[in-house]
């Protein structure tokens, strides 16, 4: 894999491609918050490449040989949560025929990163609060409390104070996860990147070039520096893998 921000000045090694200024200076706050267990919270537009940027913190903490487990809690209904972040115990409702061990259990001296954040629903936010301040975790249905050692990054492309104020998050759950703040650059204030990015892709998808393309003309590298690139790098994904089909 490509992992052009590297030099001698940065240590950690990432998937995160680009040399822009608004890179370096991300990296650089990466490596400064790291080796630390603090809390991270990630904002950033969609797109940007959020989990690329808890996945590179992950490997460049101490919790790095431990598993790096991924939840986008936008994407489990309400009903469900509770059990998928927690597990649950063998009989605690119909259809639980044996224990299961929860996202958060399974990032055990890992890295647990909570996804979309501020789609979490309000009744469960304060079992997530109460893991934050005690770091145990009680199964649904069970009675035992259960330490878990790991570290907690969290993301969200909504403005996480408006959803306080609002009283879709509970604040002391937001103070809790918004130790340290990380932004993620749009692609458009990524000066110099795009050209990176679309060849990275570009040989990514090489197998689906099935008439010996070698690249870009110079008139689509110009456009595509001066596009807006609203959907970020998940939509320069989209157009480089749609142009090369």
């Amino acid at each position: 894999r490509m992992r052009l921000v590297q030099n001698k000045e940065l240590q950690i090694k990432t998937d995160l491609v680009g040399k822009s200024t608004a890179l370096r200076r991300l990296m650089s706050k990466i490596e400064k918050i790291a080796h630390v267990a603090t809390p991270v919270l990630i904002t950033g537009e969609s797109g940007t490449g959020k989990e690329l940027v808890a996945k590179t913190i992950h490997n460049s903490s101490r919790f790095k040989e431990g598993p790096f487990v991924a939840v986008n809690c936008g994407a489990i209904t309400s009903t469900l949560i509770q059990a998928e972040l927690f597990g649950y115990e063998k009989g605690a409702f119909t259809g639980a025929g044996k224990r299961k061990i929860g996202y958060i259990e399974s990032a055990k001296g890992g890295t647990i990163f909570l996804d979309e954040i501020g789609d979490l629903p309000l009744e469960q936010q304060v079992n997530l609060l109460r893991f934050l301040q005690e770091k145990t975790i009680q199964r649904v249905g069970g009675t035992e409390h259960i330490h878990i050692d790991v570290r907690v990054i969290s993301a969200t492309h909504i403005d996480l104070e408006a959803a306080v104020a609002n009283g879709r998050l509970r604040e002391d759950l937001y103070y809790r996860l918004n130790v340290l703040q990380l932004k993620t650059p749009p692609l458009r204030e990524r000066e110099g990147d795009i050209e990176l990015l679309a060849y990275y892709f570009f040989q990514q998808f090489s197998d689906e070039n099935q008439n010996n393309l070698r690249g870009f003309s110079a008139s689509c590298i110009k456009t595509m520096n001066y596009y807006a690139w609203k959907g970020n790098i998940r939509e320069l994904v989209n157009r480089v893998r749609r142009a090369l089909v």
